[in-house]
This record gives structure tokens, sequence and C-alpha cells, in this order.
């Protein structure tokens, strides 16, 4: 696909690797809608982003409401003129024991994390098969690939997430509207600083700016997932297939240090 003059809705595109998704593309002559629930941080992202040259618009609205995504989808086509790639990017997560997570904390993982996306996603095909040339990008994690203790609920809602794509990929051959699934690894963002996880317990952070390189190069490569974590990430999902058992070994020697790391770890 060829990106240039492509007219883009990422939600949660203020900060973290939505915002980097949104530079690249940018870069690459995307129109681009952004979208995010604090007024203020928005508007400094889009000042910003237009301070750079690039041709962007922010909607304040909060997806895991149904108002909020018809504010979304409608402020985007009305501003773009319809849509052709819809990246759902925003999430939230509460790490943790699963009986130290309230069930607000839980519900909320699920709303935001599986439930917005799937229900943007819905409302916004009939635009996206519109372009003849539509594309919807997920941003899950490598978590849904190798379930971490202490992000159970997390895990899960990526997984959905993940599976939804694979079932929805299937579902629209040939039908002009491409889904393309995102797995990052610890990346450097909002999202990640109140946990204090680091590499000692497999938390080795990149900057979301590789995260966003490798999802513009799949959209031109018309490829269907970015996997990070290189031959490493590649080694222990193979692994994780053919003998879970020594992952759980290996997760259960790191589980004290982890469980200290990742008990602040919340961004809902």
């Amino acid at each position: 696909m060829k990106i240039e003059g492509k007219r883009v809705l990422v939600t949660g595109g203020s900060s973290g690797i939505g915002r980097a998704i949104t530079v690249a593309l940018l870069k690459k002559g995307a129109r681009v809608v952004i979208t995010g629930r604090r007024q203020d941080v928005l508007a400094a992202a889009v000042a910003s982003l237009k301070a750079n040259g690039g041709d962007v618009h922010g909607i304040c609205a909060d997806v895991t409401e149904t108002a909020g995504r018809k504010a979304t989808l409608d402020g985007a086509l009305v501003h773009l003129g319809g849509l052709d790639i819809l990246v759902n990017n925003a999430g939230g997560v509460r790490a943790g024991r699963l009986e130290d997570t309230s069930e607000a904390e839980i519900r909320a993982m699920v709303e935001v994390d599986l439930v917005a996306p799937i229900l943007l996603t819905r409302a916004a095909l009939p635009a996206l098969r519109a372009s003849g040339e539509g594309l919807i990008a997920d941003v899950t994690s490598a978590i849904a690939l190798i379930g971490m203790p202490f992000y159970a609920t997390y895990a899960a809602t990526k997984a959905g997430l993940a599976r939804f794509d694979e079932a929805l990929r299937r579902e629209l051959v040939g039908e002009g509207v491409r889904v393309l699934t995102i797995y990052p690894g610890a990346t450097d963002t909002p999202m990640m600083r109140t946990s204090r996880a680091g590499a000692e317990v497999g938390f080795t952070k990149e900057p979301a700016d590789a995260v966003a390189d490798a999802v513009v190069a799949a959209i031109e490569g018309d490829g269907f997932e970015v996997v990070r974590g290189g031959e490493a990430r590649a080694q222990m999902i193979a692994l994780n297939r053919s003998d879970p058992t020594a992952l759980d070994r290996r997760f259960a020697d790191l589980k004290p240090a982890l469980a200290e790391a990742v008990r602040d770890h919340s961004a809902l």
C-alpha cells in the first residue's frame, strides 16, 4: 500500500506508540486524525505535529463509550472525507495478581483493549470498504503470544484482539479491506512509567519509533503481522508451543522479582 494521501484514524494517538505511528505516517504523506481522552495532552500533541508540517486533526473522545466512538468516527469522516486506515491503538493496563485486581480495573481493560476496537472496527467497515484499499491495524501486545504472570486479564484482552484480527482477516478476504496485527514488546512509552520491570525480568524496552517504523514497513509491504523482539522473542514463541512448561519454570524463577516490579503498573 502506498501511504501518501491515505486518510488515517489513530485512536490513542496523542502519546506513546500511537503518536509514534502518527509521526511515521505523516512523514509518508498521510492525512491523520488522532484521538485521546485528555484534551490538554491531545491539543499539545496536535500542535507539535502541525508545527512539523503534519496534516493532522485531533478529536477528544473516549472510545470505550458509545458516544465517544461515534464522535471519533463521525469527526474523522468529516475531517478526512473518508477513511482508508483505522489504527486501533488506544489501550490500558493494570498489572498485579488477579485477586488484587479490582472488578472495575478488569472491566476497564476489557472495554478499552477489546470491546472498543471491535465496535469501532464494526462501525468503520463501510467507510473502509468504500476506500477500495482499506486497512485495519490493531496494536495488541507480545503478551498476547506469551502469557506473562501478573498480566492475566491484559493477556486475555490482547490475545482476544489478536484472534479477532485473524478471524476478521479471513472474513474480509477479497473485499478490499486488509487486517494487520501488531505485537509490540516492552516499549518506552507513558504506559510503562509505573512499571519498574527491566531486563532482569524480561522487559527490555525499545523506542516507540522503532515499533512505528516496523508498522509502516508492514503497511507498505502488505504484511499481516508485526512481531517485535527479534530472534529471542521468536525462540520464546516457539518454545511456548513446543514445551510450555519450560517457560513455566523460567517464570517461576522470576516470580518474586516480577511481582514486585509490576505491582504498581497501572495505566487505565
